[in-house]
Order: structure tokens, then C-alpha cells, then sequence
């Protein structure tokens, strides 16, 4: 995951320093707000002659298209445009390049962006635009895993409260880029904050259940009739690579991911068609509590031999309420 430096979050030292600071710290991204104001393309000149650090500017304005001319001439990577704030079409023009996005706040449902689903983006708006230092509203965890399912290949970014913990969470999530300002500049350092936004081992308020897959998302059977055949066709049609397995009040019975499938054929590779549930299904899967930290969480994966893809999060019954997949997060790491 990128991580996309919110440059006006500072406030003590003048842009040339904290450009030069980034620099130094090999940011990936730089975030500039646009408050309907023509003259950040000033700094964005200024910046051009700095670095040549990608950047990704966000403009909030009801007339997008006074924008188009200075976008023109001074191109930049990332532009995302506040649908809020937009008062009739967002058509911008085929010549202005890099990749557009646009960005809607916590209450705003992201089926709005089926009328822009030619941008490349969008930028999940966690806190209060404009606000500093505000707490990432934990109703976006559910956001972001709404719009991956509704768009798969479209990239998330993210914008408010993002701290140590919350970059890891999003990292999980798949979140391709996520804005950092006053935890970035507010930290003792730069680097000692990147360095917190970007490390594997993290301690965490949040509890798994709050930004987990839930049960009714992920693929999942009853074992009381269950055929060989329904079991491979949850998989299949799962699109996760693997199913969990339940019984009454859906107590954890087991999973069965793509490596136990592999390993019944293997079995049984001379007469598969007597492949049976029960050689399909892992009894003893590893699982945490919804209620476990990420903390917790890392802990549990570090104490394992084996690598783990998906792990079942129960409650304090063992009942299944949903699912993490490290997917996201190992493909966020290459």
C-alpha cells in the first residue's frame, strides 16, 4: 500500500522543507488538497522543480471544469474530484492524463460511483474532509469491502485517521493507497511515522470483528446433507478459495480450501468419484476470536508452521461470525 503524504498538515515548517523531508524519507505519494482554489497549481509548479515525487491532488469544488485548463498544462499523477460537492456531470476531458478518482465521505454509499465507473478510483473519505487529526470511522471498513466486491478492479484509496494500526488494516483490505497528514508530521519524525504506517507488527484497538469478512459474505455450508459436489461448488463459486464448513447455531465444523481438495484427489486420484465430504473438509482449522487485537492476530499467524491464508474468526461459543483473508495484505507486501 502506498502511503500519500497530506503535505499542508504541516503547519510549522514552510512547503520547500516538508517537500524536502518526503524526499528524503523516499515518500511514495503527495497528497494536496484543493479547496476550489486555482492557486495550489502554483505549488504544484513549485513542487515540479523539488522532486518528482508522483502527486495526488484532490479538489473540492461545485465547477470542476475551471480546473480542466490548469490540469492541462500542469498534469499531474493522481486527480480525484469530491462528489459532495459536484452540482451536475463529471465529464472530464480525454486529454487531461493521469488516473481520476473520485472521492466520497462516510454517509455517502459508494453505488454512487456506478456513474463513474470509467475512473480509475476511489477515495474513501474516513474522517471529515478538511478536519486534521480526526478518528477513521470504523463504518468504512464495511465500505471498503462493499466497493472490492461491487468493483474488483478498481483501487481503493483511503483519506482520514489513518494510523499505525488503521494503515494495517487497510493493507489487509487490499486498500491500494491511503493519506497521511497529522499522524504523519505529528509524530517525532517522518520517518518514525512512516515507519509505523508501513510495519508488519502493530498493537491495535481494534477488534477483528470490526473489519473482518462477515459470515454472510463468505462462502460457507452446512454439513448436515452436504455433497461432495455442493462443497466444491461453495469453493468455486465463493470466488475466495475456500468454504467454511458449519453445523447447528453455525458452530465451526471445519474448511475446506483448495489445498484439501488437492490433497483428497491425491488421495483418491485412482477413483475420485469416491471422494467424500469427509475427505474433503480440515476438522482443525486454526481460528481467533472476533474480539482478538491485531496484535493477537500476528501472534497467532508468528505461532504457526505452516502459512496461513484464511483464518475463521468465532465467537465465544465457536460459532463462525466471519472470515480474514491475507490475500490482500501478501499482495500488498510484493
Amino acid at each position: 500500500m502506498k502511503i500519500s503524504a497530506s503535505i499542508y498538515s504541516d503547519k510549522q515548517r514552510p512547503l520547500e522543507k516538508v517537500i524536502q523531508d518526503l524526499v528524503r524519507h523516499q515518500m511514495d505519494l503527495l497528497h494536496v488538497d484543493c479547496d476550489d482554489d486555482l492557486a495550489v497549481f502554483e505549488d504544484i509548479k513549485k513542487i515540479r522543480k523539488w522532486c518528482n515525487i508522483p502527486i495526488d491532488l484532490h479538489i473540492i469544488t461545485d465547477e470542476p471544469e475551471k480546473f480542466y485548463p490548469s490540469l492541462e498544462a500542469c498534469p499531474v499523477e493522481y486527480v480525484t474530484f469530491q462528489y459532495e460537492n459536484l452540482s451536475g456531470p463529471l465529464i472530464i476531458p480525454s486529454d487531461i492524463k493521469g488516473k481520476k478518482g473520485l472521492a466520497i465521505t462516510t454517509p455517502t454509499r459508494v453505488e454512487v460511483f456506478e456513474h463513474y465507473s470509467d475512473m480509475d478510483f476511489i477515495l474513501i473519505m474516513a474522517t471529515t474532509p478538511g478536519q486534521s487529526g480526526g478518528v477513521f470511522d470504523q463504518k468504512n471498513f464495511s465500505k471498503i469491502r462493499q466497493f472490492r466486491r461491487k468493483y474488483p478492479k478498481k483501487s481503493i484509496h483511503v483519506d482520514g485517521g489513518v494510523n499505525a494500526e488503521v494503515s494495517f488494516i487497510l493493507r489487509n483490505m487490499g486498500v491500494s493507497s491511503s493519506v497521511s497528514g497529522s499522524y504523519l508530521f505529528g509524530e517525532s519524525s517522518v520517518g518514525n511515522a512512516l515507519m509505523n504506517l508501513t510495519k508488519r507488527e502493530i498493537e491495535s484497538q481494534y477488534c477483528i470483528k470490526d473489519f473482518m469478512t462477515p459470515l454472510a459474505e463468505a462462502p460457507h455450508i452446512s454439513v448436515n446433507g452436504a455433497t461432495t459436489k455442493e462443497i466444491l461448488e461453495c469453493v468455486e463459486y465463493g470466488n475466495m478459495g475456500f468454504a467454511l464448513i458449519l453445523g447447528e447455531n453455525n458452530l465451526l465444523l471445519g474448511l475446506v480450501s483448495s489445498a484439501d481438495i488437492r490433497k483428497a484427489l491425491l488421495s483418491k486420484i485412482e477413483d475420485h468419484q469416491k471422494i467424500t465430504p469427509e475427505d474433503l473438509i480440515n476438522k482443525k482449522p486454526i481460528s481467533i476470536a472476533g474480539t482478538a487485537t491485531v496484535n493477537e492476530l500476528l501472534k497467532k499467524i508468528k505461532s504457526c508452521s505452516f502459512p496461513i491464508m484464511y483464518l475463521p474468526v468465532v465467537n465465544a461459543e465457536a460459532n463462525a461470525i466471519g472470515i480474514v483473508n491475507f490475500v490482500h495484505l501478501i499482495k500488498g507486501e510484493i
